[in-house]
């Protein structure tokens, strides 16, 4: 198979009519473009140059070689073009799991601002809770997964993941308008309650915060859908803890921050320790910069 740089070569001696200016304009020695010559003869079996007293002269073969190749060597050029493109982010593809608040709340903004600084690039979203995000970003079908862990109930991610935390959120005690006082929880030991699913760290992180106010929570509804809890909570069927990304302001419910120190839910960015995608790091910032940083209840983590 012919070599591509003994091709170049030939091109740049066809083009200069002088082993020592293709050398030039190639970076290389006079005595290396000869040695390529030589070996694209022995591998054509075509004399190229003829040598003359004062330089050398391209045959007839040697002109046709390189007008036969001048497709092969411009595709060469693009594949090149299209490789240092991958290699710096310019173009490609980046996965990107998230859980369903924060592809509301932050991932539209973060496409937006990635989007503007790399267009010829494509983000896949995946959408599910922190647990169903775990497999594929480990087996790589995933390059980062914006997923969660509550003060209450810390999480482990698994080794050979990188986690790097975006935003902190504080918990909201949400109950009907028109439910009278009584804003904290152990003033609330006798309401029933609307939480998301039976086992879910939401779960049991209102099970924990309830048993610290000393009570058991009597949970009458479950939802993950936090539009679901909103509007069981405005029409009164029970009081609900849910952390900010899940809350939008409404005249029907009063939204009341818990205080106890471990009240809050962390967003983190998690991605594999040996993550190669080129795209990673400017994803990576534009989630960062989609936490706005005068929400009220959302605190940008520094790192």
């Amino acid at each position: 198979m012919l070599k591509p740089l003994h091709l170049l070569t030939l091109r740049a001696v066809c083009q200069s009519g002088s082993f020592a200016i293709a050398a030039r304009d190639l970076g290389y020695t006079s005595s290396a473009i000869s040695q390529q010559i030589a070996a694209l003869e022995k591998e054509t079996g075509l004399v190229l140059f003829e040598r003359e007293a004062h330089g050398i002269r391209a045959t007839t073969a040697a002109r046709r070689l390189v007008d036969s190749s001048a497709r092969v060597l411009a595709a060469l050029d693009d594949l090149d073009h299209h490789v240092r493109e991958l290699a710096t982010g310019t173009v490609g593809r980046l996965r990107l799991g998230s859980f369903p608040t924060a592809s509301v709340r932050l991932v539209p903004a973060a496409l937006t601002a990635f989007a503007a600084s790399h267009p010829r690039a494509e983000i896949l979203l995946e959408e599910g809770e922190p647990d169903e995000l775990l497999g594929p970003l480990a087996d790589g079908d995933l390059d980062v997964a914006l997923v969660y862990e509550y003060g209450l109930s810390p999480r482990q991610w698994p080794d050979g993941l990188t986690a790097r935390p975006l935003l902190r959120e504080d918990l909201l005690l949400l109950r009907p308008r028109d439910s009278g006082p009584g804003g904290d929880l152990p003033a609330l030991s006798g309401a029933r309650w609307v939480t998301s699913r039976e086992g879910t760290a939401g779960a049991l992180s209102l099970t924990r915060l309830c048993a610290a106010a000393g009570f058991t929570a009597e949970v009458g509804f479950r939802s993950n859908n936090y539009d679901v809890v909103r509007e069981l909570v405005s029409a009164g069927f029970g009081m609900a803890v849910v952390p900010a990304l899940g809350h939008l302001d409404d005249e029907r419910i009063l939204a009341t921050r818990l205080t106890r120190r471990s009240a809050h839910r962390t967003v983190v960015a998690l991605h594999r320790e040996a993550g190669s995608n080129p795209l990673l790091g400017a994803v990576l910032e534009a989630l960062r910069h989609a936490v706005p940083g005068d929400a009220d209840h959302l605190v940008p983590v520094v790192s």
